[in-house]
């Protein structure tokens, strides 16, 4: 084993080995005959694997440590991605090329790479024996993230009478404080990144965005066979398959593993290769961001003093609602703007602790959420034609209408646009595009409002 050396002069990329035991996963990785990068993820209370699920587990923990390995694989790129043992099949090599094009997109952009001709995993020519029902319990892991979507995808769940687990990885004391809120079973499953890792980054190795939904809903594969649950019900809504922009012929999104493309896609890949009964899919995909907000809105003031979007500020649990908002970045900006139509003013206000629309610092911030002289932020928001639609409901209500960046919208946006194009109402109405298992359908209904 050679000492620590620049990732990026790296000829390949290694995935070593995977293994579990004691409710620990281990999956180790390497840069040619470097170091070993080890990540452990921790299944707190683990129980006993029935042998009729062994065959899953393995499936679904193989899988863990090849998505896992986008975190490490993109401190190098190396032109070569190697296999130690037996490669993956066709199908899986598939989905993993396809997964580190799209989920290392806005990766690749922000670093000036082009990773096409780059990403490449080997194929094993033997396809395994197609997955079977399980008999897994029904009941359904929902991932919360503090923020507003999975909580509105809980409610739904346990208006219908669902059988639901709130779970998170990591630490993060304003999810549990969330999640406690909720009344569900509570499952915190630990990542554990590999020091080696920030070792390179520390070097100046690439660093950038990954698909973190990508790594989770891989755990989370892994989570449903070891705990015993059928679903795995994410909250990402339709905005979220909208690209962020496109470049030199391709398009950058953001938020690609939480869009519907990847949803179907590994929704697909667990079907045949884990548990023909096991569903992975979002409650509120057939919905836009406006209204997942309106629904949320809805539930009253149950989450109000807890939940919070804010990346800036999101391990920071403090008394006040100003401590969980800093006010400045995308994610505050979209939601004061999605909430705005849905919530008396001072209810939002009280929320957010000011009120961002009557601030003019930040006219930036709110004109890249409406595309205007810019893109939409690298963030989880809403698109463009959502934030221009709710910025002009409020440019029609007498109680927003003085706000500073309200009227400048009004003012200055405003004529340059086309007036039909801008009805909330459209927002609100529900796709039919899903992969929501007909139990849970009446849920669709809650989230409606009918």
């Amino acid at each position: 084993m050679s000492a620590l050396s620049d990732p990026r002069e790296a000829a390949s990329f290694r995935f070593v080995r995977c293994g579990y035991a004691d409710g620990v996963a281990e999956l180790a990785y390497a840069f040619d005959d470097g170091p070993e990068l080890i990540e452990r993820i921790r299944f707190p209370d683990a129980p006993a694997l029935p042998e009729a699920r062994r065959g899953a587990f393995d499936a679904a923990l193989r899988l863990l440590h090849f998505v896992a390995g986008i975190s490490y694989y993109k401190a190098g790129v190396p032109p070569r991605i190697v296999v130690d043992g037996a490669a993956p099949d066709a199908d899986t090599a598939e989905l993993l090329d396809t997964l580190y094009l799209h989920g290392l997109a806005e990766f690749a952009y922000r670093n000036g790479l082009d990773l096409r001709e780059r990403i490449a995993f080997p194929r094993d020519g033997a396809a395994p024996s197609p997955a079977v029902p399980l008999d897994l319990p029904r009941r359904t892991l929902v991932p919360i993230g503090g923020g507003k979507d999975s909580l509105v995808a809980i409610e739904a769940i346990k208006a219908v009478g669902g059988e639901a687990t709130a779970v998170w990885v990591g630490n993060s004391p304003l999810i549990a404080h969330c999640a406690e809120r909720t009344g569900l079973p509570m499952l915190n499953i630990g990542r554990e990144l590999s020091s080696v890792l920030f070792d390179y980054n520390r070097m100046g190795a690439w660093n950038g965005h990954i698909p973190v939904t990508a790594v989770n809903s891989a755990i989370l594969a892994v989570a449903a066979i070891l705990y015993g649950f059928d679903g795995i019900a994410f909250a990402n809504e339709r905005s979220a398959s909208a690209a962020t922009l496109e470049y030199e012929g391709q398009e950058v999104n953001h938020q690609w593993s939480k869009g519907f493309d990847f949803e179907c896609r590994l929704h697909d890949w667990l079907h045949r290769h884990v548990a023909a009964d096991l569903d992975y899919f979002s409650l509120l995909r057939p919905f836009a961001e406006l209204a997942v907000t309106r629904a949320f809105a809805r539930l009253g003031g149950d989450y109000f003093d807890a939940f919070s979007s804010c990346n800036r500020n999101f391990r920071i649990l403090g008394p006040k609602p100003a401590d969980r908002w800093c006010g400045q970045c995308p994610k505050c900006h979209f939601v004061f703007l999605a909430l705005a139509p849905f919530l008396p003013k001072p209810r939002l206000m009280g929320i957010f602790g000011r009120n961002l629309l009557d601030d003019e610092s930040q006219r930036a911030g709110f004109d890249a959420l409406m595309e205007y002289q810019d893109h939409k932020p690298f963030e989880c928001v809403g698109e463009g034609a959502e934030a221009r639609a709710a910025m002009y409901a409020l440019s029609q209500r007498p109680e927003w209408r003085e706000d500073a960046l309200v009227a400048r919208f009004a003012d200055e946006i405003l004529p340059q646009l086309d007036a039909t194009e801008l009805a909330l109402e459209p927002w609100l109405d529900a796709a039919d595009a899903h992969r929501i298992p007909s139990r849970l359908a009446g849920a669709l209904d809650e989230i409606r409002g009918a």
